[in-house]
């Protein structure tokens, strides 16, 4: 005898049964359709002569013995007209055993091979015990233990590609059944085991093994998520910090790439882009590899593409494909040097993407199949879901260590706005509602609001980056000229080679920093410092007294913690601090009075600047109140808001540290569009990929040039305001002729086009002074951003 119990330790013990399924069936044959009323007399007809299906059995031949009556019996539970499309078993709980399935689930495992046995992946023996206490605590003792995880099937298809299914469990036809001499549970008990999840000592005290019976049968429908759950290991991979160090890192990439397009034969590669020197790189120190560099370390972009795939990847920054290398090869002679490289390497077909935002490009995504016609336009296209992610994680890669910890710790602690509050309460409330009635198959709904207007801005310090690099020369070039003044007093005292060397190194590194510097250069330099010379130095301070002074003068001006001079760098790093906090602080108050005049969601982040969001509509206040004219009051106020930003910024503007010039610029969307709350990233964004166009305008639109020109959109003492529809120009000049006439802005208003960015057409702008205000004794009180500057110089 094969029984279902042998194997497993569970507190239970599992009989196939259909008591609780017979019972529905005999309310339905009371049932007054006649049609109902009689299916239900043909499946009870069908069990009258087998009482083992409602008393339950464990020996696993009955399934066979009955396979006639449990299919009449499971008949409407897997519909035959459904059958080829739904993915659903009968079983029973915590084990494999599958007794009655669609054919779509039949079909997946005959794919998967008759090698292949399917087993439940996350649930290890520990929590699969304790999870069936729970079962019983619920179902027996009404005690709600609120426990509930995914589960997942994966499964391999014929090419040997996992797919992922989530299993959802319906619960509904088991019932639980307490032997004799088992010891009752008591709410001390329950207490007791709410605190204690990881104890399976306590546990199995208090539900001992097979103390109790589980009888009955769970339906279980299967969702396919593969290409969800790829989009998330790619996410969850590109996060992983140290992956330039880590040699599995490009393995597993591969393997998620090869589940995401379907596809076995593929191979992955990636290619860092320097931009200064317009040369295609290899990644240093990493197990990822360059296909289209080969074996060579890096090649002149020229030198790896044609004329027409380098503007497609260097210029328009789109996909590139080929679905037939052989084909192009021979038709070219072998003159095409990313088919030549590729095809020599036995690859029939590629998608070559540029990693890039719209502006910046910071290398080339290399997919690669042996198969002709494998990869192609229509697969690339695929790929527009993942690039966003591929391009945040390389940009991530290269910017300071503190800032990503920073970013980590602001996506998991990121807190809920209070105007949206309430629909998570109420999202709970429902949570334990399903829970008491549900048990584990309970979950938390979605957080969505729909139809609501966005709106976003941005203050943001202009030329940052090169402010920072300046910065850094001028810190690195006064720590060489403070070494250079000891070296050229050391060397004057005594004749050594380690001066002289030390001196032409010093002036190398001066001249370098000056016409030519690099990347690399701060570390390069910041090495020379620690490594060379701190120990001479060091050295020197112990042994000449002649050196002694000018020595400790030296190491008096260098930062205890950096190590090298921090004073012009300092000096940035404060100011982009401060502004920051000061801005952050201004719109946070104003914020305050805003959300009086309308509830609506707002979020702010700081960067070189600091940009909003905000979201206004009926369904984040709950009330039937809302109304286009608190839409367009909160325009308005954006608009004063913003102006109030640069003033403030401008009027203290000689208190930072160091003179920086900001661009304000607002985006103007004028549909409406659905948010969604991500529980895994902890933050909202708009859901549904129409709406997703709004993000990417958003990201890409503040490095929009005037069309035919190389004039940016955002500059200094003007606010931009970008949009794209007729109507938002209207509504928008009205607000601008108003804070005119209040004296916020200026006279001067220019309607501008916008050149096309990636994926975004027809974007316009409206470009208007801002008006600063200094001093109210001033016979002049307002000024424009000229006018500013030209008070200041004076």
């Amino acid at each position: 005898m094969q029984d279902i119990n042998n194997n497993i330790t569970l507190p239970f013990d599992l009989k196939i049964g259909f008591n609780k399924l017979l019972n529905y069936y005999e309310e339905l044959e009371k049932n007054e359709d006649e049609f109902l009323a009689a299916k239900a007399r043909r499946v009870l007809k069908t069990q009258e002569n087998s009482p083992l299906l409602r008393e339950g059995f464990s020996d696993l031949s009955y399934l066979k013995t009955y396979e006639k009556e449990i299919n009449i019996i499971l008949q409407d539970s897997f519909s035959q007209v459904l059958t080829k499309n739904e993915i659903k078993t009968a079983t029973v709980p915590f084990h494999n055993m599958i007794f009655n399935s669609s054919q779509r689930f039949k079909t997946i495992l005959e794919a998967a091979g008759d090698d292949y046995e399917i087993e439940i992946e996350n649930m290890p023996d520990n929590d699969k015990y304790i999870i069936a206490c729970n079962v019983i605590l619920k179902a027996y003792y009404g005690y709600s233990a609120n426990f509930s995880r995914p589960l997942y099937y994966q499964i391999p298809d014929t090419n040997g590609i996992i797919r992922y299914y989530k299993i959802l469990y319906n619960a509904d036809f088991i019932e639980v059944i307490k032997k004799d001499n088992t010891p009752e549970i008591t709410e001390e008990d329950y207490k007791k085991l709410l605190d204690n999840f990881e104890d399976i000592a306590l546990w199995k005290e208090k539900f001992p093994p097979n103390s109790y019976i589980a009888k009955g049968f769970v339906i279980s429908n299967i969702v396919d998520i593969t290409a969800d759950q790829s989009i998330s290991n790619i996410k969850s991979s590109l996060i992983v910090s140290d992956k330039q160090r880590d040699k599995r890192f490009m393995s597993s990439f591969k393997e998620i790439f090869r589940s995401f397009l379907g596809m076995q034969d593929l191979d992955v590669g990636f290619s860092v882009f320097n931009e200064r020197e317009q040369l295609l790189m290899q990644v240093p120190d990493a197990g990822i590899q360059s296909l289209l560099l080969d074996l060579n370390s890096s090649l002149a972009c020229e030198a790896v593409f044609c004329h027409n795939s380098y503007k497609t990847i260097f210029d328009d920054k789109v996909f590139y494909s080929n679905s037939d290398l052989e084909l192009y090869y021979n038709k070219s002679k072998g003159k095409v040097p990313q088919v030549k490289v590729l095809y020599n390497q036995g690859y029939k077909s590629a998608i070559l993407a540029p990693i890039a935002d719209g502006e910046n490009l910071l290398g080339i995504l290399e997919l690669v199949s042996t198969k002709k016609h494998a990869l192609n336009s229509i697969v690339a296209n695929k790929l527009v879901d993942v690039m966003p992610f591929i391009y945040e994680a390389v940009k991530r890669s290269k910017i300071h260590e503190a800032n990503l910890i920073q970013a980590i710790i602001q996506s998991e602690c990121t807190a809920i706005h209070p105007s949206v509050h309430w629909k998570f309460e109420k999202a709970a409330r429902q949570f334990m509602l399903d829970s008491s009635e549900r048990g584990d198959n309970a979950t938390f709904g979605k957080i969505i609001f729909r139809d609501v207007y966005p709106l976003f801005g941005q203050m943001d310090v202009k030329g940052s980056s090169n402010a920072r690099n300046q910065a850094t020369q001028k810190d690195l070039l006064l720590q060489l000229l403070l070494v250079k003044k000891i070296i050229d007093k050391g060397f004057g005292n005594e004749k050594l080679p380690v001066y002289e060397k030390l001196k032409f190194q010093i002036e190398k590194f001066s001249e370098e920093i000056n016409t030519d510097f690099k990347v690399d250069s701060e570390q390069k330099i910041t090495a020379f410092f620690k490594n060379e010379l701190d120990s001479v130095l060091k050295f020197k301070l112990k042994s000449n007294s002649i050196l002694k002074q000018d020595i400790k003068d030296y190491f008096s001006k260098i930062d205890k913690d950096l190590g090298v001079v921090y004073n012009y760098r300092k000096k940035y790093d404060d100011t982009i601090m401060l502004i920051n906090k000061n801005m952050s602080s201004l719109i946070d108050k104003k914020q305050i009075e805003a959300q009086k005049m309308y509830p609506h969601f707002f979020e702010r982040f700081k960067t070189d600047g600091v940009e909003h969001n905000m979201y206004i509509g009926e369904d984040i206040t709950k009330e039937n109140s809302f109304n286009n004219m608190y839409l367009y009051n909160l325009r308005l106020w954006q608009l004063q808001v913003m102006c109030d930003m640069e003033n403030s910024y401008y009027n203290k503007r000689s208190k930072y540290p160091v003179s920086l010039d900001v661009a304000s610029m607002i985006l103007v969307f004028n549909q409406p569009l659905s948010i969604r709350f991500r529980m895994d990233e902890k933050h909202f964004d708009v859901d549904g990929t129409y709406n997703a166009r709004y993000e990417v305008v958003k990201k890409r639109v503040d490095k929009a040039n005037i069309k035919g020109t190389n004039e940016r959109a955002t500059v200094e003492g003007k606010l931009t305001i970008v949009y794209s529809q007729k109507a938002d120009e209207i509504e928008y000049l009205e607000y601008i002729n108003f804070l005119q006439f209040k004296h916020v802005l200026g006279d001067n208003v220019e309607v501008l086009e916008l050149e096309d960015l990636q994926g975004v057409t027809g974007l316009k702008a409206l470009r208007v002074e801002i008006l600063y205000s200094k001093s109210k004794k001033d016979n002049k009180q307002f000024y424009t951003y000229n006018d500013l500057m030209n008070e200041i110089k004076a």
